[in-house]
């Protein structure tokens, strides 16, 4: 049986480098027996089915992805399930335009859910729900100070989704 899965990829198409044409991570998805595959803009984002169960289909598309595109993403599986879900728990519902998800690779531990939980910014909000962190950033992503903590305390691999995007690969899934 198979399922439809979000992969998220981390880092790739940033700031010039790890460029990766998303025609090419179709194909390279499709290789490894995965169908019915799209893709939403170029940051790494791919829907997918696919028989594997989600620690398989990750490592595979991380192998595949380094072998036929040159480049070793962090990848992150989700299911449509699971993005669904990610919505309906946003802390942050009154703002919706300034929400940003960091969908984490595994889940925190004690010491790292400690750190995140002690971290504060003006202005800035961080709540960490399982395997995400939401971040209220009403001054915009470039700007923020929280998601830099963040990433200098946790060393889970995350990748950050806006929630416009977020909603748009649920959207995208739900077939």
């Amino acid at each position: 049986m198979s399922n439809r899965y979000v992969a998220l990829l981390r880092g790739i198409n940033v700031g010039g480098r790890a460029k990766v044409p998303m025609a090419g991570l179709r194909a390279t998805c499709e290789s490894v027996g995965c169908t019915d595959v799209l893709t939403y803009i170029q940051s790494g984002n791919v829907v997918l089915t696919s028989p594997l169960e989600p620690a398989e289909l990750r490592a595979t598309l991380e192998a595949a992805i380094a072998e036929q595109l040159g480049v070793a993403p962090v990848v992150v599986i989700r299911t449509h399930r699971q993005l669904a879900d990610v919505v309906a728990a946003n802390p942050f519902p009154a703002d919706p335009e300034h929400v940003h998800v960091a969908f984490l690779a595994e889940a925190l531990d004690q010491d790292q859910a400690a750190a995140v939980a002690d971290l504060e910014w003006p202005h800035e909000e961080i709540a960490a729900r399982g395997t995400e962190v939401y971040f209220h950033l009403p001054g915009g992503m470039g700007r923020a100070k929280l998601p830099e903590l963040f990433g200098r305390r946790v060393k889970t691999p995350a990748t950050v989704r806006n929630w416009r995007t977020v909603n748009k690969l649920v959207e995208m899934s739900a077939n």
